[in-house]
């Protein structure tokens, strides 16, 4: 077997590695699209699957790929990346999903796969090798997303219960169940232009530095792109159940009128934040705006406590991916 034939069989391995991983962000965030609408009762957890899996995946056609580009090309020195390096990315991220899937925590893909980038890219060669403007404005969103989530949620909630303040209670439930299949849409929209591109961003960096992609290139292969959003949205279609209950029902008990501004809120901000070309992550953004809108109604209506050990998970994402990612690049310099 040719030195060509072992490179490209190494590729094809990661590619596949990388698709899981978008396979692995969708069923890890199906609960940021689905938890609101199905703890309302708005629509039952199959409908609500397939809903957020439908606009997952037509997120390809709303949004320029200002996300994949910052992943590609934004956050490593060019030349620095190999084969090795997205390797141990991909397992440092997959490995932090699986954890806190299995623990039921709501935390972030998005961080994961920027871990995993820097802590084998300073495994390699230090942390000279990355862009600082890249990495410190993505660990600036941990905190602006959030924020930005509850801010916009709170107001939205605020808002809405001036508007409708002399409505029937029945009434306006009524309304925003109908209302809340928009902003859940919405959500889904901005849940699929943000995370996937994360995973096309990554094949894009392997594929540059392996040659099957120029550097030059404007955007990466479509395959790359029709691939990476199918996957995400067959992860969406999987669900995960046990994130679900923690977002929906933890944090704080939600009406449909909270689900539909807590949903809004978040879309906003990640609709931003995609033109801005800024991976955030979907699961800091709705949680936000969840206790944005819980607030509103009274301090005590939101469960803190759950709120802060999903906190420490944020903490603790970037390190922990950036470890085992770093010990990944090591064993895969004995691999190939």
């Amino acid at each position: 077997m040719t030195t060509m034939q072992t490179a490209l069989w190494v590729v094809v391995l990661l590619v596949a590695l990388a698709l899981m991983f978008d396979f692995m962000n969708g069923f890890h965030d199906a609960a940021n699209s689905i938890a609101t609408v199905v703890s309302t009762g708005v629509l039952k957890p199959a409908q609500a699957v397939a809903f957020a899996a439908f606009f997952n995946f037509v997120a390809i056609f709303i949004f320029k790929l200002s996300v994949a580009a910052t992943v590609g090309k934004g956050i490593v020195m060019p030349g620095v990346v190999d084969v090795h390096v997205v390797f141990g990315a991909l397992v440092g991220a997959i490995t932090w999903n699986a954890i806190t899937w299995y623990y039921g925590i709501p935390s972030s893909s998005s961080h994961a796969l920027i871990g995993g980038i820097v802590g084998a890219v300073i495994a390699k060669s230090g942390v000279g090798s990355l862009v600082s403007g890249g990495v410190l404005k993505t660990v600036a969103f941990i905190f602006v997303s959030p924020l930005l989530g509850f801010l916009l949620g709170s107001l939205m909630m605020v808002a809405v219960a001036w508007i409708f303040r002399r409505a029937r209670p029945s009434k306006v439930d009524r309304w925003f169940r109908r209302l809340q299949l928009i902003s859940a849409g919405a959500y889904s929209l901005g849940h699929g232009g943000n995370d996937a591109q994360k995973t096309i961003g990554i094949i894009w960096m392997l594929l540059i530095a392996t040659g099957y992609s120029a550097a030059g290139d404007a955007s990466p292969p479509m395959w790359t792109i029709l691939a990476c959003y199918t996957a995400i949205a067959g992860g969406t279609m999987f669900g995960g159940w046990r994130i679900v209950k923690t977002m929906g029902q933890k944090i704080t008990k939600l009406k449909p009128v909270g689900g539909f501004c807590a949903e809004t809120g978040g879309a906003l901000t990640l609709f931003l934040a995609t033109a801005l070309g800024i991976p955030v992550s979907t699961t800091h953004t709705i949680t936000g705006a969840i206790v944005g809108v819980g607030s509103t109604q009274r301090a005590s209506a939101v469960r803190w406590g759950v709120a802060g050990n999903i906190v420490w998970a944020w903490v603790l994402t970037i390190p922990a991916s950036a470890f085992v990612a770093a010990v990944a690049y090591g064993v895969s310099l004995l691999l190939f």
